[in-house]
């Protein structure tokens, strides 16, 4: 998008506005770079973001970012080793908070609505709390350490206070006991030791090391001997604690680049975190809302606001193009509100393909430009020695040079500055050749001849500001449809004018021109009317479509329901039965045996018999199974490779993998199992798969084959990733909480490949890289669901 466009729509200060509500200067960053995205799916995504957002500051409050912060150079410097300082550890330590946090803000419960691309974001968020509480532990403010730190810091610290008690103890017993000698009865510090301040002429009468003196040369500060051995035990004890501190910050600088990826990813998860919170804080300012986006460039935006100009003075206005014509042509007096309405359908674009939500009402519509171009204003340059004409024929024909179908143009006051035939007959031409390239165009103009135009041209449609001439004011109402009118006459009679000089006027003008503007205005007016019942008969419409087809959606849902609750009983069915059987054949078993001991055969034979009854019941079962099966699908005529189909002797899914044979089979795949199979037998399977409910995990296993670790050194990526989608099915398959998957450290092509995989398996709640005793970054814990 041209920086021109930019700045003359005022787009930068929207970002300046929106920066007020980033937090880190990270985040600030970004909405200072914010600009319109270049495909349709990019700025939906955006729109979509900043909704949920907006709905989440509604709902669930105001995000957890108590205590971020812009921790980039601080992670940059433990990325190369080095040590941090405790501001810097506070601020890794407050992001990490903030982390952790925010991934429980994002918690959703079963009653709540999902927020896809904001869980997305939260679910790559990964807490390190280890890392987190030691330097809550250990770092109280941005200049102090805790004694909690470490328990050497503690025993320093503490015969520290210990050493010092005793030095003013001392200190005090020689003040009392040398005053006579001091210029105060008081002792100080110079370079972290105790001193006297003794008066220049009896500095003989204290023993000690002179240390400093006043300036004017009255007073010596002296050591006293006996404070020397104190004083020097106090100096060592602050070298050992200034070591200490300096090994815990180390301790915990390494610690941080031993979880430097997680860290570095964390950042970078909060500050787009930052940057889409923002875009909501403010929508929600400016009570903003999501608009829809059309692919074929036509937008329908009802209350547009312009969201620089106080909301309790801004009147909202209705503006469409695109559908019934892709030119607008606006005519009234000046300070009527044309150029404003110009700058707010410009700015809102501008605003949603950048992702932020505009203030308008509920149902409006955006169109996708890839460039909007704009000529608004009089920018003649006096060192160009540039009139105004000038200047804005310099900008229309920059703008003329690469405006095309995917453009949207603005223009204030087309043709103005010259002679007003030229410039009427220049204005039609320019509009003429943007209609040619298919632009959607807006215009403002003072030519009562591009009026006709538009009446008499395809694709041009005439509006106007309406203006009160009782009040003498405009009402700043954008009419689409009715062309603009001077209003001198009635305008001039409210201001004194006398009659006969307003009757003398009208006779120098065509009485003619007066009735076709009476007679025009007569009509655009039925005509709006006609017009706004029409798009709002369309708009209804288009809601009892929708409507109906979430009904059908429901209705045929309800069916796959019902269906599925008949297979369920059907197979609860066959289950007691399959039961019953194998209790009769239990049974059988131990009646067998009591006949090696001597029983009578009748009880046998009886039991045969009812187990035949039984296996017969469990067989015809089955069968009227199988045939509901087929029956509930319909049979494949036409095969293509790789199509799914029903094997409903299976009950399952599987993939044709050739065509039939002169038997009529075909193989499929089932599964890891190839099997040949009739064709006859497939039935047509519903493009869109029904999401099975989950239900309660049943051991099926035994838990005792699964080790909770598997080892995946020396396979390729694409092995060890087949390999570890087998094995995370069977361990959930036992309920085992956590395992362990073992890649090694190597180059982190296997580990990247691992970690790729984890972020799209269904059974992997969350997962992360081993810490020190665990196997470090060779391994990846993986927590189960």
């Amino acid at each position: 998008m041209k920086e021109r466009t930019l700045r003359i729509l005022e787009f930068n200060k929207i970002k300046d506005k929106v920066e007020k509500y980033a937090i880190t200067s990270s985040g600030k960053e970004m909405v200072h770079s914010l600009k319109p995205c270049k495909s349709i799916y990019e700025v939906e995504k955006k729109l979509e973001e900043t909704n949920e957002a907006l709905e989440l500051l509604i709902t669930k409050g105001a995000p957890p970012f108590e205590g971020l912060y812009d921790t980039r150079e601080a992670i940059e410097r433990a990325g190369k080793g080095g040590v941090l300082t405790p501001e810097q550890l506070l601020k890794i330590g407050g992001m990490l908070r903030v982390s952790r946090r925010f991934k429980e803000y994002m918690n959703r419960k079963d009653d709540e609505i999902a927020y896809k691309n904001l869980e997305d974001l939260a679910y790559i968020l990964t807490p390190v709390k280890s890392l987190e509480n030691d330097i809550e532990t250990a770092i109280i403010s941005e200049e102090e350490i805790s004694d909690k730190a470490s328990a050497t810091l503690y025993n320093i610290r503490r015969s520290l206070k210990e050493k010092n008690s005793s030095v003013r103890e001392k200190i005090n017993s020689i003040v009392r006991s040398n005053s006579k000698y001091l210029q105060d009865a008081i002792y100080t510090m110079r370079g972290e030791r105790y001193v006297l301040p003794v008066k220049a002429e009896y500095k003989g009468a204290v023993q000690g090391l002179v240390h400093d003196q006043s300036s004017t040369g009255a007073t010596l500060f002296i050591e006293p001997l006996s404070l020397v051995n104190l004083n020097n035990e106090i100096k060592e004890l602050m070298l050992k604690e200034k070591a200490e501190i300096e090994r815990i910050l180390t301790a915990l600088s390494a610690k941080v680049t031993e979880h430097i990826n997680e860290c570095v990813n964390n950042s970078k998860i909060l500050t787009e975190l930052d940057f889409i919170f923002a875009k909501g804080k403010y929508a929600s300012a400016i009570n903003a809302l999501k608009p829809n986006v059309s692919k074929d460039r036509s937008f329908e935006i009802f209350g547009a606001k312009h969201p620089l100009i106080n909301p309790k003075e801004v009147v909202p206005s209705d503006v469409f193009l695109g559908r019934d014509f892709t030119t607008l042509m606006i005519t009234g007096p000046n300070t009527g509100g044309k150029t404003v309405t110009l700058k707010t359908v410009g700015l809102l674009h501008l605003m949603a393909l950048s992702g932020l939500l505009i203030p308008a009402k509920d149902g409006s519509t955006i169109g996708f430009f890839k460039e909007i171009y704009a000529d608004i204003g009089d920018e003649q340059s006096i060192e160009q020695s540039l009139s105004t004409f000038s200047s804005h024929m310099t900008n229309i024909v920059s703008i003329l040079e690469k405006a095309d179908r995917d453009s949207l143009i603005i223009i204030d006051e087309l043709g103005s500055g010259t002679d007003p035939a030229e410039g009427a007959a220049l204005a039609i031409s320019i509009i003429e050749e943007l209609k040619s390239r298919d632009s959607r165009v807006m215009v403002t103009t003072h030519y009562s001849e591009l009026k006709g135009y538009a009446l008499n041209t395809e694709g041009v449609e005439n509006a106007s500001v309406e203006f009160d001439v009782e009040t003498l004011r405009p009402t700043y109402r954008l009419l689409i449809g009715i062309p603009g009118k001077s209003n001198a006459f009635e305008i001039s009679r409210r201001l004194g004018l006398n009659d006969d000089v307003i009757f003398k006027a009208k006779e120098y003008m065509s009485k003619d021109n007066l009735q076709f503007e009476d007679l025009i205005r007569d009509l655009q007016e039925k005509s709006i009317i006609a017009n706004n019942n029409a798009r709002e008969a369309r708009i209804l419409k288009e809601q009892a479509e929708k409507l109906k087809i979430e009904y059908d959606q429901k209705l045929a849902k309800i069916n796959k329901v019902r269906e599925k609750a008949y297979e369920e009983a059907r197979q609860e069915a066959k289950n007691i039965i399959s039961n019953a059987k194998d209790e009769a054949d239990e049974i059988v078993k131990a009646i067998r045996e009591l006949e090696r001991m001597g029983i009578a055969e009748g009880g046998r034979n009886r039991l045969e018999e009812e187990r035949k009854k039984l296996k017969d019941s469990l067989e015809a079962k089955e069968a009227a199974l199988r045939i509901a099966r087929e029956e509930k699908g319909e049979a494949i005529t036409k095969v293509t490779l790789g199509m799914e189909a029903m094997l409903p002797s299976l009950n399952q899914r599987v993939v044709i993998i050739s065509m039939p044979d002169n038997k009529g089979e075909v193989q499929v795949e089932a599964g890891i199992m190839k099997i040949n199979v009739k064709l006859k037998d497939l039935r047509k399977v519903d493009d869109v798969p029904v999401k099975k409910e989950k239900k309660k995990r049943e051991l099926k296993l035994n838990t005792k084959s699964i080790e909770s670790r598997i080892d995946l050194r020396g396979m390729d990526s694409e092995e060890a990733c087949y390999r570890t989608d087998k094995y995370l099915d069977e361990a959930y398959m036992c309920n085992l909480g956590e395992v362990t998957v073992v890649h090694g450290k190597g180059t982190g092509v296997l580990r990247k490949a691992i970690n790729d995989m984890l972020k799209r398996h269904p059974h992997v709640k969350s997962y992360r890289l081993g810490v020190y005793g665990e196997g470090g970054d060779g391994v990846t814990i993986v927590e189960l669901k």
